[in-house]
């Protein structure tokens, strides 16, 4: 038509468009036949000899065997006669069948946030190792997130998924919120829902019941009906990452400092969500006055090595308690241990791994007891864990070479009370690495060290 249109003939202008004269006349009167779809093969079927007879009959039976499966079923059954090149033109088959004549899929219904609604909880793991001083630190990020606003608290969790965890980081997030939404959605927690002990399932019923809450979840399994606290998760620990490649390090002095690192993270995604928090606000309901609980009550005895268990750990705590029983409140990162209502002792939570135990062990609870018989301390069962880091372990071994049985089992456990008596177990230690390579300090000489300075 160009051609034409710059004035040659239709000779000329078939000849250089590729076609037949008769074709350039038809398309000078505007007669062009319709493009119609191809209704034959151009090449043999391939799987004509089974599809009917094989493999309709085994997919319909099980709609999701894949094509890969129905091509190893062919190989079986029909060794030689199928090449690898079938494979492709058989997953294609399978993608075809199953959307003409197979099952009904699962539909998902976008939900439309309004405000004051919804808030969700969930944990995730982080997709950063972090390090505390140089050790792995294992740790959950608990997550709250308002579901029209975007606002969202992020707390560190020790441990697993647990009640005290749950309890501890929504009331957290609320207090922070200043008020609470009319419903509290998770996915299928074992923390809230699936313990075998009733007691976890009424404790988050009735803390949500203290918030004025309704406790909702989504179906098991099935992770989009959390989607506006799953998709959270995803910009979270990306920008997790690219703020500590900008840190230039993983290791934190203390949790609190890596706490702190996340705070500040999870501040400058809120002020992108500032306005709609605005909003959101005036549709929350105001907080109750005071907590709800936010720990799982157990009752223990400390028996007479001055230790207590709880959940396949052993706890030491000061030797006064021996022969009572303490009721003992756990917390996803503590222990608060209390007589009447006097709390006792506080501890660090440690978790046992599997079916082993483990132990937390704190040598101020028992190091006067201990030096009134320092020689117990060379076959003690808690003898390493009294040692209170792999420096002091170090040091027991070099005492333990140098010096005679006796004399070692009573210079260390002086050094130890030493520790504890004047607070200087870390100033201690680095005044004694140098010296043991000479000779062992007498104690009263390093006890005069450390005493307070009078004038």
């Amino acid at each position: 038509m160009q051609s034409r249109q710059r004035g040659l003939s239709q000779e000329i202008a078939a000849a250089k468009s590729g076609i037949s004269i008769r074709s350039g006349r038809r398309i000078d009167k505007g007669q062009r036949s319709e493009d119609s779809d191809r209704h034959w093969r151009t090449r043999s079927d391939p799987l004509e000899a089974v599809w009917q007879s094989e493999l309709i009959p085994l997919l319909e039976s099980a709609p999701d065997l894949t094509g890969l499966t129905l091509f190893e079923y062919l190989e079986d059954n029909f060794p030689g006669q199928y090449q690898q090149s079938v494979l492709r033109t058989l997953q294609r088959r399978v993608k075809h069948w199953r959307a003409v004549h197979g099952p009904d899929k699962q539909v998902i219904f976008r939900q439309q946030a309004e405000p004051g609604r919804q808030g969700l909880s969930d944990f995730t793991h982080p997709n950063t190792a972090i390090t505390i001083q140089g050790k792995p630190f294992e740790h959950l990020l608990y997550q709250y997130r308002l579901a029209f606003s975007g606002w969202r608290y992020v707390q560190l969790i020790l441990g697993g998924e647990s009640y005290a965890a749950l309890s501890e980081g929504l009331q957290n997030a609320l207090s922070y919120l200043g008020g609470s939404p009319s419903e509290h959605r998770t996915d299928s927690l074992s923390a809230a829902f699936n313990n075998q002990r009733a007691q976890f399932r009424s404790q988050y019923e009735g803390l949500c019941r203290h918030y004025d809450m309704v406790p909702t979840r989504n179906n098991p399994g099935l992770a989009h009906e959390n989607g506006a606290i799953e998709a959270a998760h995803g910009s979270l620990k990306r920008r997790l990452s690219q703020a500590l490649m900008l840190r230039g390090s993983t290791n934190f002095d203390k949790v609190s400092d890596y706490q702190h690192f996340i705070n500040q993270v999870v501040k400058r995604l809120n002020r992108r969500v500032s306005d709609r928090l605005a909003d959101e606000s005036a549709d929350l309901r105001p907080l109750p006055l005071h907590k709800f609980a936010d720990y799982t009550e157990v009752v223990v005895s400390v028996t007479r090595t001055s230790t207590i268990d709880v959940r396949k750990v052993l706890y030491t705590v000061p030797s006064r308690l021996i022969g009572e029983r303490l009721r003992v409140h756990l917390y996803h990162d503590r222990l608060a241990a209390y007589l009447g209502n006097d709390l006792v002792a506080t501890l660090p939570r440690t978790y046992a791994k599997g079916k082993e135990r483990a132990r937390c062990v704190n040598y101020r609870h028992v190091i006067h007891a201990l030096s009134a018989k320092p020689q117990a301390f060379r076959y003690s069962q808690l003898r390493d864990d009294l040692l209170p880091s792999d420096r002091y372990r170090a040091l027991w071994q070099r005492v333990d070479t140098q010096l005679q049985p006796r004399d070692a089992c009573k210079w260390m456990v002086g050094v130890l009370r030493l520790a504890s008596d004047h607070d200087c177990e870390d100033a201690l230690i680095t005044l004694l690495e140098p010296m043991v390579e000479q000779t062992f300090p007498d104690l009263k000489t390093l006890q005069a060290r450390f005493l307070p300075q009078t004038d």
